[in-house]
């Protein structure tokens, strides 16, 4: 894992458990001052510290508060807790949480004891119990969550390892590829034998998101050609070396495993707002879903009524980097719509590998009306969900028109997730008749990516949809 994305990581780790420690505070004080559980439940222990006797209200421990949230964090990272493997064992975890927890008890037991304060010890206690229950809990719902990501390659970076055999081979060993848990090396190239042809074929085949360059400066000419068919493409390219111009790409250094790397990214910087963006990703997809779920019920019922077939219309599309998924949409067409297209491809009204067409005849009466105010998108949301595509960006095409892309840099709108929405979806759908203004569009939306931007495309398409503007 890169040096910045792991920073990353740590910063955002360090906020949840901020507010899990604020959290186990607070939960420590009602646990103690509640009749239902030390009273109905008899939890005798407790009574050493006075039972469910009347003590200082809340606003009294505000100043330990404020001193058991660093406390505790600064513990954890003597510990080494953020700077752990990617899937330590759940005993090194456990060991650590409960040394931070213990001595965070006893540090606030003392400091209450030297300022001879009345405050009641067992919250101190309580915290220390309920602060290492949450932060464990925590780690290992983020565990499930990395092996199951890990089972679906969706976590791990899938890279492409160009250089010598021999510098190929010093990098893994130097870097320990073979054993990185968040990285697999799909494919290795040897910059003697493979032309820059071949690599961008391999690029394609293995839908690989990263580029290790691990050569010698002999070879320069080779790696440049290597780098500029990866920025063309929205790929990152890692190298243990530097020094090449670039047209469009950021040059950064990181480090990979404590070893420098220079890193050419044409695709937006790995930052909070990235982790802000799969947060409204997840929660506006939930919402959405139940906000529109008498619309999803409705839909459903009426394909089924109204012509022979499935409800749902599924089909191959390529997604982040060109990674094929199956994309769900209400079927609007006939069941053979697929088989009729030949027939219609005179009447195509894009210029370029997009298909469409006015007043198709492959589509139903409901169909129609699907279309019109988008409805028939809406089983995208449960993409969103399994984290193929976004909320916003590129609207994914299907494989067989990716694979006709006649310029490699069209290929870059591949280089962040398809979303449901994006500076095309908002443009005048019917008015953007060829594929590369349609291109141009993604590409500005992916070179001016922010949080924000994301925000203010979504608010603009509410209104569009809500006017059925553009929708064929």
């Amino acid at each position: 894992m890169l040096r910045r994305q792991q920073q990353v990581q740590i910063q955002m780790q360090r906020l949840v458990d901020t507010c899990l420690f604020t959290l186990s505070f607070w939960l420590a004080y009602q646990l103690r001052t509640s009749d239902w559980l030390l009273g109905d439940f008899g939890l005798g222990f407790l009574g050493l510290f006075g039972g469910t006797k009347e003590i200082e209200p809340f606003a009294d421990f505000y100043p330990f508060l404020i001193l058991t949230v660093p406390l505790s964090l600064v513990l954890l990272e003597s510990q080494g807790f953020y700077r752990r493997p990617v899937l330590v064992s759940r005993m090194v975890t456990a060991w650590q949480l409960v040394k931070a927890c213990a001595l965070t008890t006893m540090g606030l037991i003392l400091v209450a004891f030297l300022l001879k304060t009345s405050l009641a010890r067992a919250v101190f206690i309580l915290f220390g119990l309920t602060s290492f229950l949450s932060v464990f809990l925590k780690e290992e719902l983020l565990r499930r969550y990395l092996l199951y990501a890990m089972g679906e390659a969706g976590y791990r970076r899938r890279i492409i390892v160009v250089g010598t055999s021999e510098d190929v081979e010093q990098a893994k060993k130097e870097c320990g590829l073979d054993h990185a848990d968040d990285l697999e090396v799909v494919a290795e190239v040897d910059i003697n034998q493979e032309a820059v042809a071949s690599f961008v074929d391999i690029l394609h085949r293995h839908s690989a998101n990263g580029v290790l360059l691990a050569t010698k400066h002999s070879f320069f000419g080779s790696i440049e050609k290597v780098i500029q068919a990866c920025e063309t493409e929205g790929i990152e390219v890692w190298m243990l070396a530097n020094f090449f111009n670039t047209q469009i790409s950021r040059t950064t250094l990181d480090e990979l495993y404590g070893k420098p790397v220079v890193v050419f990214r044409s695709t937006p910087d790995f930052n909070w707002q990235i982790y802000g963006k799969q947060a409204i990703d997840l929660m506006g997809a939930l919402l959405a879903i139940l906000l529109f779920s008498p619309i999803l019920i409705g839909c459903t019922i009426a394909i089924r009524l109204s012509s022979e077939g499935p409800v749902f219309f599924r089909q191959k599309r390529s997604g982040l980097n060109g990674k094929p998924f199956t994309m769900y949409k209400f079927r609007t067409m006939v069941t053979d719509a697929e088989q009729r297209k030949d027939e219609l491809m005179a009447y195509n009204e894009m210029a370029g590998p997009v298909f469409k067409v006015t007043d198709d005849p492959r589509i139903t009466g409901v169909g129609k009306f699907l279309r019109r105010r988008s409805f028939d998108e809406l089983p995208q949301l449960f993409n969103v969900l399994k984290g193929e595509m976004s909320l916003v960006g590129p609207r994914p095409l299907p494989v067989d028109e990716t694979m006709q892309f006649d310029e490699l840099a069209h290929r870059r709108r591949l280089s962040v997730k398809p979303g449901l929405t994006c500076l095309w979806q908002i443009s005048g759908r019917n008015q953007v008749t060829d594929f590369k203004e349609w291109v141009r569009l993604d590409l500005e939306y992916i070179d001016s990516w922010s949080l924000w931007l994301d925000v203010k495309i979504l608010i603009k398409t509410v209104p569009v949809v809500i006017g059925g503007e553009g929708a064929k």
